[in-house]
Parts: structure tokens; C-alpha cells; sequence
């Protein structure tokens, strides 16, 4: 069960808490719990129903004739907007939801929909990065589990993967794309879309993924001397040890251009270094490839 402060819950649902608080006293549309020290939280029925509740009222149903309506009802309305509409929160937050109640069934069956409906690269970049940054919301708040976050990651990293080998391989002569994580490096689904975006762009590519050492990386680069090399610092290196290490990646493979992203990177300063490129996302990444 997840334990929502009232702020978490503005920040999942997109409900300012002075309007849940009014919703609250006004129409008993939630019922909050109170810890031992008389703190005030949420449940995940709270949570959800708050969802639904939004995705509702912003679509234009009055919250007096939402309250009125069970858990059920709630879920079925918000499924029909979803079939007519074309909003893409809607798609975000049932993400959500089927996420706290573990439902695979209902995720896989949004995550195909959408894939049909806008295709394998809008659902990443419109839905599936703003409905990991709700994750990371309910990761840094400890109200969802590893085996939730597990249950998520694993779901789509099996999307991306089957992407991936639906895209033809290039031939010898194309231009050549290494994409590895550094040691101790797990986030991986970055990774595996990037990895899509070079193969999608013509590139033949050499996916080392998770946790790399450095003299395998060296091996690799000796034996197939690509381009590109692409990754993701996520965790690490850190920010005093980052300017050591991109100088030595800049030195080490001074024959490639070197593209790199991630949460580590921005928390550190360096100075530029001639075949280093840093990129902020998916799209920057592809202009960086195109040129």
C-alpha cells in the first residue's frame, strides 16, 4: 500500500492540493488516513481515484457529477474518453494506474494501442519519458516497490527490444554506432532507445548495454572501429571523477565522436573536449546523428 502526502498526490495527478483539499471537505471525495503522529496521508485508491477524477474534470465532467460515481465507474468513463480523445495525459495516467495495481494485461494492452495509434517513437517520447518521470515521483517518495518498478522496466524494455529487431540491419559499409553504460551502470531503457534511433538511422550498431568494463569497451572499439560511441551516465561517474573520465574517453577513442547524456553528466562541470558531444534527449540525439 503507498502512503501519498497530499503533495505527492498534486505532483501524480496534476490536481493542485489547495483543490483537493476543498474536493476533500466539500464533496468527501477522499478520506485521508493520519499516521500515529497525526500526519495526514493518502492510500493508492485515493490515488487512483484522484487520477480518474482529473483526467474527468479535465475533459470537462463537473466534479458534482463525478463524486457520485464508484471506483468502477470511474475507470469505465475514463476508458471511453480514452477510445474518443486524442489527449495524451490520458494515456499517461492509465500507465499509472495499471503500474500500482501490477496489472500487466492492461498495460500491455495500452502500450500496443499506442504503439499502433502513434508509433513506436512518439509512444517513447510523448508517453513513456513523461510516465517515467511520474516513476521517478513515486520512487524518490518510496511508494512504489522494486517489484513495480521491476514489473514496468521489464514491460518495456520487451517494446523496445522487439522494435529494435524489426529494423533492418545496415550493411558493412554504413557508418558504425557503439552504445554501452559504464560500470556499475543499470538504467538502461535510454540506452535501448538510442540504441534504436542510430539502427533507425541507417547506422550499424554494436550494443554493449549494461555495466561495461572499460577494457571490453576498448576491445570492442579496437575490432570494429565505429563512428559513433553512445551512452548514458545515469548514476555515475561522479561529478569530481566525470572530467577524468571523459578526457580519458576522449583520448582513448580519439577517432570516433563521442555522444553522451544522462543525470551524472549535467551534475558535473568539464571542459570541452574536441570529439566529445553531450545531448539533452532522443531528439537531440538524432541531430547529432544526422550530421
Amino acid at each position: 500500500m503507498g502512503r501519498y502526502s497530499i503533495k505527492e498526490l498534486e505532483k501524480l495527478s496534476g490536481i493542485k492540493a489547495h483543490t483537493i483539499r476543498i474536493w476533500e471537505k466539500r464533496h468527501q471525495l477522499v478520506s485521508p488516513q493520519r499516521t500515529q503522529t497525526n500526519i495526514r496521508y493518502y492510500s493508492d485508491d485515493d490515488l487512483k481515484k484522484i487520477i480518474n477524477v482529473s483526467v474527468l474534470n479535465n475533459h470537462g465532467v463537473k466534479i458534482s457529477k463525478i463524486v457520485g460515481l464508484s471506483l468502477d465507474d470511474l475507470n469505465r468513463r475514463v476508458s471511453e474518453l480514452s477510445e474518443t480523445q486524442e489527449s495524451i495525459e490520458i494515456y499517461i495516467d492509465q500507465l499509472v494506474l495499471a503500474m500500482i495495481d501490477l496489472e500487466e494485461e492492461q498495460f500491455e494492452k495500452i502500450l500496443s494501442h499506442l504503439t499502433v495509434k502513434f508509433g513506436f517513437e512518439k509512444t517513447v517520447v510523448e508517453i513513456l519519458y513523461p510516465f517515467l518521470e511520474k516513476i521517478g515521483v513515486l520512487w524518490v517518495t518510496n511508494n512504489i516497490t522494486p517489484a513495480q518498478e521491476h514489473f514496468i522496466t521489464n514491460l518495456i524494455r520487451q517494446k523496445m527490444i522487439v522494435a529494435i529487431d524489426g529494423l533492418p540491419l545496415a550493411p558493412k559499409t554504413a557508418r558504425k554506432a557503439l552504445l554501452y553504460l559504464p560500470e556499475n551502470e543499470l538504467h538502461e531503457l535510454g540506452l535501448l532507445f538510442y540504441y534504436y534511433i542510430a539502427k533507425k538511422l541507417g547506422y550499424r550498431t554494436y550494443y554493449l548495454g549494461q555495466t561495461v568494463p572499460y577494457k571490453d569497451l576498448k576491445s570492442v572499439f579496437e575490432v570494429h572501429q565505429p563512428n559513433v560511441i553512445i551512452s548514458a551516465l545515469t548514476s555515475g561517474p561522479t561529478p569530481h571523477s566525470m572530467p577524468g573520465y571523459l578526457a580519458r574517453l576522449s583520448s582513448d577513442f580519439v577517432s570516433a565522436t563521442i555522444l553522451v547524456s544522462g543525470m551524472a553528466l549535467k551534475k558535473a562541470n568539464f571542459d570541452p573536449l574536441p570529439n566529445i558531444r553531450t545531448f539533452d534527449n532522443a531528439q537531440s540525439l538524432r541531430e547529432l546523428l544526422k550530421s
